[in-house]
């Protein structure tokens, strides 16, 4: 019986609507329609802030290469604290400054990924972005001395120890905690295709996994990760967090992995579901897509319009069909509940989100990347195209490396 028709599910789902303030709408698939808010709402400025993890590469034998200390120094002269540590050695990540526009994450993006790799090359180094190293193996990896990480390590062992993945943070201004959690309840269902076009991790210790993000089932792996549940409140979520920590299972809130959380040090939503994008462009394609949303649906939750209320196993589903096939087959459009071809997904993701896009004057910009990016593939089949032609995963490497470079020169 599909969720939300008539019977038994139905008269559930009418019960746990009304204890939480939800109506259920429509007869194929629950929409759900949160109480209205009674405080007074402030104009956001949907500020972006990126975070983007690096490889750190051998360049003879391009291997991953535990150099991150002799590094960071260098970097720092030019970057500051905006250069930081990550789990690994062989792992290094940035973090712009708040950004107004996409003009300036582009900006910003370039300046940090050109010092990085002049930091890096004075070391006798190369970086990369993508979301696995073709065939680096964790046995060859150190950790970070870093008490996070070795906190990290103390937790969850062999998790840490392969934790070899690199992704991409990408942060939206909204000061408001309760119209953040409408915002994350809203976004889950467009993720997925987020998620495809910027899959770039489809090899694995030398094995082509046959994955176009196998960073994302890595990282599944995790407790606490994948697509958070709906929240009725923020007291709700504060509440979740709370038992999480006081019952051990967590050590503490910026240890919650979801793929959308609000942050615990800035007044943002963080959307963390994206492999790091091989591109500046396919970088700046991803935060303008995830401002745009985050847009969208906080005006749409301010006009208190119903939306899905998306079984968790179906985005579940749809995460892990984007993450297994990329851009290459059907995507999980989950509020018609259907397999479709992923063009068609990525078009109503860009249908949705166009209005927010023009008020920032971004529309031109990011649906020529998207396009671009459908037509000469994602970071993954890139990747497949240089290996199906070379034979040689080195020239995979070779190959992350210049589209880690491209535009910034």
């Amino acid at each position: 019986m599909a969720y939300g028709q008539s019977g038994e599910p139905r008269k559930f789902l009418e019960a746990v609507a009304a204890i939480i303030g939800q109506r259920p709408v429509g007869s194929s698939i629950c929409k759900i329609q949160l109480k209205p808010l009674k405080m007074a709402l402030p104009t956001e400025d949907f500020t972006i802030g990126v975070e983007e993890e690096y490889q750190i590469i051998d360049p003879k034998t391009r291997e991953l290469r535990s150099r991150q200390q002799q590094i960071l120094p260098i970097a720092k002269k030019t970057l500051g604290e905006d250069v930081q540590p990550e789990a690994q050695l062989s792992q290094i990540e940035i973090a712009t400054p708040v950004c107004r526009s996409l003009s300036e994450v582009r900006a910003e993006l370039i300046h940090f990924r050109r010092e990085l790799i002049a930091a890096a090359a004075k070391d006798g180094n190369l970086i990369a972005a993508a979301g696995t190293h073709p065939f680096s193996e964790w046995k060859q990896q150190q950790i970070a001395p870093k008490e996070r990480y070795q906190g990290l390590m103390r937790d969850y062992q062999q998790l840490t120890r392969e934790l070899m993945i690199f992704g991409c943070h990408v942060h939206v201004g909204i000061s408001d905690p309760e119209m953040a959690i409408q915002v994350m309840n809203r976004t889950r269902v467009w993720l997925a295709p987020i998620l495809a076009l910027t899959a770039s991790s489809p090899f694995w210790f030398g094995t082509d996994t046959g994955y176009a993000s196998y960073r994302t089932e890595i990282w599944g792996r995790w407790p606490i990760s994948g697509p958070p549940l709906i929240f009725s409140s923020h007291a709700e979520y504060q509440a979740l967090i709370e038992a999480l920590v006081a019952t051990g299972s967590v050590e503490e809130a910026t240890k919650i992995y979801w793929d959308v959380r609000l942050s615990e040090r800035f007044p943002t939503v963080e959307f963390r579901v994206t492999d790091v994008a091989m591109t500046v462009d396919e970088a700046v394609m991803v935060a303008g897509l995830v401002r745009a949303l985050a847009r969208t649906c906080y005006e749409q939750a301010l006009a208190e319009k119903p939306f899905p209320a998306t079984r968790h196993e179906l985005i579940r589903a749809a995460h892990w069909r984007a993450a297994r096939y990329g851009l290459e087959t059907e995507l999980i459009d989950v509020e018609v509940m259907r397999a479709v071809p992923a063009r068609e997904l990525i078009e109503k993701l860009l249908a949705f989100v166009r209005p927010s896009l023009e008020a920032h004057g971004d529309w031109d910009e990011v649906s020529s990347i998207v396009r671009k990016t459908m037509q000469q593939g994602n970071g993954a089949r890139r990747q497949r195209e240089v290996y199906k032609r070379t034979g040689r995963l080195e020239d995979v490497v070779d190959f992350i490396v210049a589209q880690t470079r491209e535009g910034i020169d």
